[in-house]
C-alpha cells in the first residue's frame, strides 16, 4: 500500500508538470515527416569524417527513435528558453515508428535448460581434443545470458583443456580482451599480468596438454637464481669435446667453414646422403656452397648447432637464424628448424617485430613463430582492428587459406576477430569479411549457425537485407530457430510485412512461447494487437527492454510525458542501460525538468563516457554542459552532502550523478573513482565498475593508495590471495581504513572459525579507527555486526548497526532487523525493514527480506511487489513454488518455476525445480535440471548431489 500510495503522488507530480507543456502540442510536433539536417556550425556536432560516414549508413535500432518537429512546433515552444530548446528539440521527438529491437547477434536458444543440458552433457563424454571447443560452445551461449562471470569461466576452461599452439595462443588473449578494462596504466600487451600459465604469452607457445598445469606460476616469474640454474645445466649437457676431428670444409664466397662431417650428417636425411652417399660431395673434403644457399656467418652458426644443439642467443643475431631457417627447410633439418622457429618466436614483442616477421613464418612454415607473431597482434586487439597492415593477414580468402596450410586459421581465431569486430563496428566491411571467413572455418552445426546469424545481423546493419535473409536462412537450416526473427526482420525490410507477420506468428505456434517472439512479432502488427503482443512479450520476459520503450513512446505521443516517465522507470529500476536513460533523461527535457534529465545523463556517460544522445548527432558532454546553465550550481562541498543523501536514501543513479560532477570538477580524484565503482557494482554494471577501478589506481597519489585499489581489482577477478598480499603491504606502507576493510573483506569471503571471525573483526576495528567519511564507516560498522551475527553476538551486532544507522547508513536497517528476528523479536524485526523501504528508492530487496518476518500473506504480498521492481530476484519465485507445494499444487509450482527460468536460467531456480520433480518421482526431468544446473555450476555439490542420485533412479528403470 504504501509504494501504491508513493507511485500515485509521483504520478499526480509529474500530471502537473506535464499539463504546463500540454499547450506545446507536442503530438502534432510528432507528426512532422521531414528529417532535419543538423547544422554544421553547431558546436554539439560530429564532425569526424569517420563518425560521419557511420551515421549515413544503418544505425542500431536500440538508438533509432528520434524523429524531428516541424518548425511550427519549435517556434511554439517557450521562446525565452532558447539554450535548451531550441538547440535540442530540432533533433527530434521520439517516435514509435523508428523504434526497433535489435536481433541479438549470438546463439540464442528456444529452450536454453535444453541446450545447457546437452552441452554439459557433451562436457563429461567428450574426448580431451574435443572439450576445449565444447567450453567454446558453452561460452557462446552464456553470451544470450549476460553473465560475465560465467562468460570468463568457460573462456578459462577452454583455455586450460587447450591442446595446440593456436588454441592457446587465441584464448589467453581472448582472455586478456575480457579483462582489458582492469588493467593497469604502463603494463605492455604482452606483460603476464597474474603469473599465472593460462594468460602468460611465454607459455601459451609451449605445445602438449596439461589441464592442471595452467594455474600453477608461469616461467615469467622464476626467480633469476633459477633461470642461472637451468641455463648451467643446459650448458653442461650440451658442451662437447673440443677434440672433435674437422674433417669437411664447406667454401662460401673466399671463406671455409670447417665442420664436423658426421655432425653435419645427422643434421637431416638429405645432409647424411649428401654426404656420406652416391655423390661427389661425399668423397670431397671442401664442398662448394656457391649458390647463396647460405652466408659463412649463418654457416658457422649452422656447424655451431651441430656441435651443441642450440642457437647461442647472444652470439646470432635474428638475420642470420633466418637464414638458418631457411637452410633448414631446404635440408629437412627438423630439429635446427625447431630450434630456429622457437628462437625467433622469443624475440617477437611488438606489432612492428610481428609485422616484420610474419611472412618470413609464412613463406618458411615456421609454426611457432606465426603464433608468436599472431599473438602479439591479437593481444594488442582491439587497437590493432584499425590496422589495415594487420586485418590484411586475416579477412582475405587468400589470407585465411595461407593461415589454414599453417594450422593457424582456426574457428577460434575467427569467432575472436569477428567479436572484437563486432563491437567495434557492426558495419565495417572488415566485421563482414571476418564473418565470412569465419563462416569457412565452421564444421560443426553450431559454428555455422553462430557465424550464419551474426553475418545476417551485420547485413542488416548494413541495411544489404536480401543477402541479410540469405544468412538467416541458412543460420536456420542448420537449426538455429532464433535466426527467424533475422529472417522476419529482413522480409519486413524489403515491403514484405505481411510475410513477416505469418512467420513470426509460425514461430510463436511451433515453439514454447517466449517474450521475444511476441516482442518481434508486434513490430508487424498496429493498434492494439500491437500493444497486447508487447505486454505478453513483458509478461514472458519483463526484462526485455523494448516493450518498455516502445510504450513509454506511445505515451509521449498522446502527450502523457509522466505516465511515460513512470513507464520506463520500470525497467530502469533494475536494468540500468544508456538507451533507457536516455529516454527518460528526453522525457524530463520535455518536461523542463533539467535537474532530472541532467542525473540520467551523467548517469549514462559513467556507463558509457563516450555515448552520442540524439541518434548519435549529441555527444553527452555537450548535453551537460548545456543543461547544468539550467540548473542550481553546486560547489564541490555542496556535492559532498548531496552525494551524503543520495548514498543514504540507497539512490544508486542519483549518486552516480554526483560522483560524475564532482568528477567533473576534480578528475584526478581516485577516492570519487572508487566510489564510483561501488555504485556501479551495485548496478550489476560490471564492465563500467572495473573502468572506474583501474582509474582509481591510475591516479592514486600514493604507493599505499595504490596497492589497496590494485587489490580491489585482483579480489573482483578472483585473485583473493593476490589482493589480500596487497593489503598486507599496504598496512606495511601506511595503516589506512580502505587498506583494513579490504583485508577484512577478503579474508570474510569464506567460511569463517571462530579466530578467523575474531581476526575480522580486529581487523574492521582497526579500519574504524582511521581517519574516513560516513559514507565508509557505515558500512564498515555494518560488515562488523554481520561478523558479529554470525559470532552470536547479538547486542554487540545491535550496537553496531545502531551506530551505523546514526551516520545515516540505511542498509543497516536490514541487519538490525536480523538481530530483532534473532531475538525472536519479530514484529520489531518487520518495522526495521519497513523503515528502510520507506527510505530506500531502490527497495526491492527491501521487499523481500521483509516477506521473511511476516505471516504467509503478507509474504507473499511483499514477494509480489519484489517481483514487480525486480524480476530478476529469483527468490520470490522459489518461495512461492515452495507454498504451492507444500499445498501440494505440484502443477502450479513447477509452473512459478519455470516461469521464470524461461528468461532467467538460474541455478537455484534449476535445482528446487530438480528436487521438485524428484519428490513427483520424475527422474528423466530430474536429471534434466541438474544437468542444466551443473552446466551453470559444476561444483553446486548439492545440484550434484541430486544429480547421482537421480541418475542411479534412471537406470534402474531403464533396466526395469
Amino acid at each position: 500500500m504504501q509504494k501504491r500510495s508513493d507511485e500515485n503522488l509521483k504520478m499526480q507530480q509529474l500530471h502537473n508538470k506535464s499539463n504546463l507543456f500540454s499547450t506545446m502540442k507536442l503530438v502534432n510536433g510528432c507528426k512532422g515527416n521531414q528529417v532535419y539536417a543538423l547544422n554544421t556550425t553547431n558546436p554539439c556536432c560530429n564532425h569526424n569524417n569517420n563518425e560521419d560516414k557511420q551515421q549515413h549508413g544503418t544505425t542500431s535500432a536500440q538508438n533509432h527513435y528520434v524523429r524531428t518537429v516541424n518548425n511550427s512546433s519549435i517556434r511554439s515552444k517557450l521562446s525565452q528558453s532558447i539554450s535548451i530548446d531550441n538547440l535540442l528539440l530540432p533533433f527530434g521527438l521520439p517516435s514509435t515508428d523508428l523504434l526497433e529491437p535489435p536481433i541479438e547477434p549470438y546463439l540464442k536458444s528456444v529452450n536454453y535448460v535444453e541446450s545447457l543440458a546437452n552441452v554439459y552433457k557433451r562436457l563429461e563424454s567428450c574426448s580431451t581434443e574435443e572439450k576445449s571447443m565444447v567450453f567454446l560452445e558453452q561460452y557462446s551461449l552464456f553470451k544470450g545470458l549476460s553473465e560475465p562471470k560465467l562468460l570468463r569461466r568457460s573462456l578459462r576452461c577452454a583455455r586450460q583443456y587447450a591442446v595446440d599452439v593456436n588454441e592457446k595462443v587465441v584464448l589467453s588473449a581472448w582472455l586478456r580482451y575480457e579483462r582489458r578494462e582492469d588493467e593497469f596504466d604502463g603494463s605492455c600487451s604482452m606483460d603476464c599480468v597474474n603469473g599465472r600459465v593460462i594468460e602468460c604469452p611465454k607459455s601459451s607457445l609451449v605445445s602438449g596438454y596439461d589441464p592442471d598445469l595452467v594455474f600453477e606460476a608461469c616461467p615469467c616469474r622464476r626467480t633469476l637464481v633459477e633461470v642461472l640454474s637451468v641455463e648451467e645445466r643446459e650448458e653442461e649437457e650440451c658442451s662437447t669435446s673440443e677434440g672433435d676431428d674437422y674433417d669437411v670444409s664447406f667454401c662460401i664466397g673466399n671463406e671455409e667453414i670447417r665442420c664436423v662431417r658426421y655432425k653435419i650428417g645427422c643434421l637431416s636425411r638429405p645432409l647424411n646422403t649428401l654426404l656420406y652417399g652416391d655423390f661427389r660431395e661425399s668423397k670431397r673434403e671442401k664442398i662448394s656452397f656457391a649458390h647463396g644457399e647460405i652466408s659463412a656467418e649463418g654457416m658457422r652458426a649452422v656447424e655451431l648447432f651441430s656441435r651443441t644443439k642450440k642457437l647461442e642467443s647472444f652470439t646470432v643475431a635474428p638475420r642470420i637464424v633466418l637464414e638458418i631457417l631457411s637452410f633448414a627447410n631446404r635440408f629437412c633439418c627438423e630439429e635446427m628448424k625447431a630450434a630456429c622457429d622457437k628462437h625467433l618466436a622469443d624475440l617477437v614483442c611488438n606489432v612492428e617485430d610481428a609485422l616484420l616477421v610474419i611472412e618470413y613464418g609464412l613463406e618458411e612454415m615456421a609454426y611457432l613463430l606465426v603464433a608468436s607473431c599472431l599473438q602479439v597482434l591479437l593481444r594488442e586487439l582491439p587497437r590493432s582492428m584499425h590496422n589495415s597492415n594487420i586485418m590484411r593477414l586475416f579477412c582475405g580468402s587468400e589470407a585465411r587459406k595461407r593461415l589454414e596450410i599453417m594450422g593457424h586459421a582456426s574457428f577460434t581465431l575467427y569467432y575472436f576477430l569477428s567479436l572484437v569486430a563486432m563491437e567495434e563496428d557492426m558495419k565495417s566491411n572488415t566485421t563482414a569479411m571476418l564473418l565470412e571467413r569465419l563462416g569457412e572455418c565452421a564444421t560443426l552445426e553450431w559454428q555455422k549457425g553462430l557465424s550464419f546469424h551474426q553475418l545476417g545481423c551485420v547485413k542488416l546493419e548494413r541495411k544489404e537485407y536480401k543477402d541479410a535473409q540469405h544468412w538467416f536462412e541458412a543460420a536456420v537450416e542448420v537449426g538455429h530457430v532464433y535466426s527467424l526473427t533475422g529472417v522476419a526482420r529482413s522480409k519486413y525490410k524489403r515491403g514484405h510485412k505481411y510475410t513477416a507477420y505469418k512467420q513470426a506468428s509460425a514461430l510463436i505456434s511451433e515453439c514454447t512461447p517466449l517474450g521475444w517472439m511476441y516482442q518481434e512479432r508486434s513490430l508487424y502488427c498496429t493498434g492494439k494487437e500491437r500493444m497486447m503482443d508487447l505486454d505478453t512479450a513483458t509478461e514472458l520476459d519483463p526484462t526485455l527492454p523494448f516493450p518498455y520503450k516502445y510504450r513509454a513512446v506511445t505515451l509521449v505521443e498522446e502527450n502523457k510525458i509522466a505516465a511515460a516517465i513512470l513507464e520506463i522507470d520500470k525497467i530502469i529500476g533494475f536494468k540500468v542501460t544508456p538507451d533507457c536513460l536516455e529516454l527518460r533523461a528526453w522525457f524530463s527535457i520535455v518536461l523542463e525538468d533539467y535537474e532530472a534529465a541532467l542525473r540520467d545523463i551523467r548517469a549514462l556517460l559513467t556507463l558509457e563516457p563516450s555515448y552520442m544522445m540524439y541518434h548519435g548527432k549529441v555527444h553527452g558532454n555537450y548535453l551537460v554542459e548545456l543543461l547544468r546553465r539550467n540548473v542550481q550550481q553546486w560547489s564541490q562541498a555542496d556535492c559532498w552532502m548531496q552525494l551524503y543523501d543520495r548514498w543514504s536514501s540507497v539512490d544508486d543513479i542519483g549518486s552516480l550523478a554526483v560522483v560524475h560532477q564532482m568528477l567533473a570538477n576534480d578528475p584526478g580524484k581516485s577516492l570519487l573513482r572508487f566510489r564510483q565503482s561501488l555504485l556501479l557494482l551495485r548496478l550489476n554494471c560490471q564492465k563500467a565498475a572495473m573502468r572506474s577501478l583501474r582509474l582509481a589506481r591510475n591516479h592514486s597519489s600514493s604507493e599505499h593508495e595504490r596497492l589497496v585499489y590494485e587489490g580491489w581489482i585482483l579480489y573482483d577477478t578472483g585473485h583473493r590471495e593476490e589482493a589480500l598480499a596487497k593489503a598486507e603491504k599496504s598496512i606495511l606502507i601506511q595503516r589506512s581504513f580502505e587498506a583494513f576493510f579490504l583485508k577484512a573483506y577478503a579474508l570474510a569471503d569464506t567460511s569463517l572459525d571462530a579466530e578467523s571471525s575474531s581476526y575480522v573483526i580486529q581487523l574492521l576495528e582497526e579500519a574504524l579507527k582511521c581517519p574516513s567519511d560516513g559514507l565508509r564507516k557505515g558500512q564498515a560498522l555494518n560488515n562488523l555486526g554481520s561478523v558479529y551475527v554470525d559470532c552470536d553476538k547479538l547486542d554487540l551486532a545491535a550496537d553496531c548497526y545502531v551506530s551505523a544507522l546514526n551516520i545515516r547508513h540505511t542498509r543497516a536497517h536490514q541487519g538490525l532487523a536480523r538481530v530483532h528476528h534473532l531475538k525472536t523479536q519479530r514484529k520489531k524485526a518487520y518495522d526495521e525493514m519497513t523503515k528502510l523501504i520507506e527510505k530506500a528508492q531502490n527497495n526491492a530487496s527491501a521487499y523481500e527480506k521483509r516477506s521473511e518476518y511476516c505471516d504467509r500473506d503478507m509474504a507473499k504480498s511483499d514477494l509480489t511487489m519484489a517481483t514487480q521492481l525486480d524480476p530478476l530476484r529469483t527468490y520470490p519465485y522459489r518461495y512461492r513454488a515452495a507454498v504451492l507445494m507444500d499445498d501440494r499444487k505440484e502443477t502450479e509450482a513447477i509452473a512459478e518455476l519455470t516461469k521464470a527460468i524461461a528468461f532467467k536460467p538460474d541455478l537455484q531456480l534449476l535445482h528446487l525445480r530438480a528436487a521438485f520433480f524428484e519428490s513427483m518421482g520424475d527422474s528423466v526431468q530430474t536429471v534434466h535440471d541438474c544437468e542444466a544446473a551443473l552446466c551453470l555450476d559444476p561444483n553446486h555439490s548439492d545440484t550434484m548431489e541430486l544429480y547421482n542420485r537421480s541418475i542411479v533412479d534412471t537406470n534402474q528403470i531403464g533396466n526395469n
